[in-house]
């Protein structure tokens, strides 16, 4: 692809606002597509920037399903792997505890890539903070909320957003987008939303936010 994968994108810290908020729409929309339209579901396994590739225009493309599972629609069971799939720092908990696999495995998966995109921290660098905490991207970013919370002042949202923005996004749309990614990235599999109900967050905020 023209652009490259997102990853080296992200590195660059030349991906505008708007940019970044296209990508998290048009994956989002890919992978709904992956598990609920294909005439076999498929589970990635492995979501991550690095297989995010970007056409001329920035379009991403979901690529690289070296790890990807098929299912036939018709299944209602869920999948066992005899092996671990996926890349450190975006593998769901489902992994770690031998909890059934499931489409909610790419969901976490792709909440932690938008908050790499939101933050421009990649999980896979955790942060050493007040002395002895281990945080993920994940862990820091609800901990930055948190602190507003507690003291009020400053408005969260500029606690958190990647310095190469300069400012320069939509503070609404952006609020939405780490409230869905929260969502995405919650620890319970149950909590998490379907592909195709993200989709519909991104699209029609106004149903889902205040």
């Amino acid at each position: 692809m023209e652009n490259g994968s997102l990853a080296g994108n992200l590195l660059t810290g030349k991906l505008d606002w708007e940019t970044r908020f296209e990508i998290a729409k048009g994956t989002a929309k890919g992978l709904a597509y992956l598990h609920e339209e294909c005439l076999e579901w498929v589970l990635h396994c492995d979501v991550k920037p690095h297989n995010i590739l970007l056409d001329a225009n920035c379009n991403p493309k979901v690529a690289d399903f070296g790890l990807s599972k098929l299912l036939d629609r018709d299944r209602t069971d869920i999948s066992n792997f005899p092996t671990i799939r996926g890349t450190r720092g975006y593998m769901a908990p489902e992994w770690v505890f031998n909890l059934p696999i499931t489409s909610k495995v790419d969901v976490f998966s792709y909440g932690v890539v938008i908050l790499e995109m939101i933050t421009g921290r990649s999980p896979g660098r955790r942060s050493h903070e007040n002395g002895d905490t281990d945080l993920s991207v994940t862990e820091w970013v609800r901990d930055r909320i948190q602190e507003f919370d507690e003291s009020g002042g400053e408005l969260w949202v500029e606690l958190i957003v990647d310095p190469s923005l300069g400012g320069k996004y939509d503070r609404n749309t952006m609020e939405n987008l780490v409230k869905i990614a929260l969502q995405c990235a919650e620890e319970d599999m149950e909590a998490r939303p379907s592909m195709s109900h993200v989709v519909n967050m991104l699209l029609h905020p106004e149903k889902y936010f205040n």
